[in-house]
């Protein structure tokens, strides 16, 4: 095996798989560099087993909300049977398939630990200790991504919570689950835990979907406690573990739950990759530049988590798409494309970020939230509607509950923010990222007449109650 290559990607997850790819349909040589499964964290331990996790009791609940569909429904969630698919779904936690995919995409593969010693060098330490050295004939990409954030709480560390990893690989249901945190791994993880027939409490001192429209965190918990969960506007104060279980002291009454699971943000996994050695700090985020490379280092880049743009999966492989690009076309001497909305760079880490919450309703959002746009300086305009007044709504569920807000630039009149709250509403965040994207004026957006019965006339609603003549 050679030990240089034009460009080495330290971590093979989904992100690194799509950074070396990129750079060799451009006609480089890529090794990955990966000490647990290649395929990372998002196919083992994050966005495909606690989606597998979550879907058949939302499932359920769908067909027990449609009359005809609800008088077939005779039995609870099969707990045992969903836990059999999702380990079926992650392969077992078995990264042969990727393996295959990654030596088929003509990339080469090196399995161990990756840290960077030198200008373009990284030596890579196997599990028996044997360490290899590598040189980059172009480029070290780092995509490490990410680790849980451990609140600094008396006791908790102590009483060995559980992490997202433990909450999507459980092999067995707990009786009781506590989570701490209100972003999306807390809520998915208690929709997933309160299907399950799980008793749930969640601490969410800030309230659930902080960084979301203020209604979707607030219909998101009207649906939590709905499915049984308790939630609770505070942090515990302190933990301990007991023969009884683990306690969680805060301001009301303590609860005592099997488990606790820490859902309360990430740090970078920077921490031993040889940072130092290029007059970085390690533990820290790695700042990038538009075409993901560090400044003042023009060897080095970043993708992923690991840079902190946007801690998204779908986001980390846009990037690696553009920076696998960038590095074949500066390589070569070729154009570079770094103008806004270029080839060559991320733009849309800025301004249209897409994400689902897979909770109940689920959340879909893409853009500027109302509140930041105001802030960044927008004259901006809000949009709401009722979801269940559109004709799909009636057709999904017989008491269909959903909310659609519309940002809109006033100057320009584009849309710059979009969410939608309700069952189903996953699928319509494309259309609203294609027009964020697309810039393209509401004058424009009358003409894309949306199918009927469908969740899509919605953007006929939004349009309607903005007025056409505003």
């Amino acid at each position: 095996m050679s030990d240089e290559y034009d460009v080495i990607v330290i971590g093979a997850g989904a992100v690194g798989e799509n950074v070396a790819d990129r750079a060799v349909q451009g006609g480089l040589t890529a090794v990955l560099i990966e000490s647990e499964l290649v395929g990372g964290e998002c196919s083992y331990w994050a966005c495909m087993p606690s989606k597998a996790l979550i879907r058949s009791g939302s499932a359920l609940r769908a067909a027990q909300r449609l009359e005809g569909a609800r008088e077939a429904v005779t039995g609870a969630l099969d707990a045992s049977a969903v836990l059999h698919r999702r380990s079926r779904i992650v392969h077992d936690w078995d990264d042969s398939s990727q393996v295959e995919w990654v030596d088929g995409a003509g990339i080469s593969l090196v399995r161990g630990h990756g840290r960077i010693v030198g200008e373009r060098t990284v030596e890579v330490t196997d599990s028996s200790g044997t360490t290899t050295t590598l040189r980059a004939r172009q480029a070290v990409v780092v995509s490490t991504g990410s680790d849980p954030l451990l609140p600094d709480i008396p006791g908790l560390l102590d009483a060995n919570p559980w992490t997202a990893r433990d909450a999507t690989s459980a092999k067995v249901v707990p009786p009781s689950l506590a989570i701490i945190g209100g972003g999306v791994v807390a809520v998915e993880m208690a929709t997933a835990y309160a299907s399950f027939g799980t008793t749930v409490t969640v601490f969410a001192r800030s309230g659930l979907l902080s960084h979301e429209e203020d209604f979707a965190g607030e219909m998101v918990a009207d649906g939590l406690r709905e499915l049984g969960v308790d939630i609770r506007s505070t942090s515990p104060s302190r933990v301990e573990r007991t023969d009884a279980g683990v306690v969680l002291h805060s301001d009301g009454d303590p609860v005592t739950a099997s488990e606790v699971l820490v859902a309360t943000g990430r740090v970078p996994r920077t921490t031993d990759i040889g940072l130092e050695s290029v007059g970085l700090k390690p533990g820290e985020w790695i700042e990038v530049d538009d075409t993901l490379r560090v400044p003042g280092i023009d060897w080095l880049y970043a993708t992923g988590d690991v840079n902190h743009r946007a801690l998204l999966t779908h986001q980390g492989k846009y990037q690696a798409r553009a920076a696998g690009d960038v590095i074949a076309a500066r390589a070569k001497g070729a154009e570079v494309d770094d103008a806004p909305w270029g080839r060559h760079v991320a733009t849309a880490d800025h301004l249209a970020v897409p994400q689902v919450t897979f909770s109940d309703p689920e959340v879909a959002s893409v853009g500027l939230t109302s509140t930041r746009a105001e802030k960044e300086g927008l004259r901006v305009r809000t949009v709401d509607y009722d979801l269940s007044w559109v004709a799909g709504a009636t057709i999904q569920a017989d008491h269909y509950r959903g909310k659609a807000r519309m940002v809109v630039d006033e100057d320009r009149k584009v849309i710059v923010g979009v969410t939608f709250v309700g069952q189903d509403v996953s699928e319509l965040v494309q259309a609203a990222t294609m027009a964020i994207v697309g810039e393209i004026p509401l004058d424009r957006l009358w003409h894309a007449v949306p199918a009927y019965p469908t969740l899509s006339e919605i953007w006929l609603r939004l349009l309607e109650t903005y007025g056409r003549d505003s």
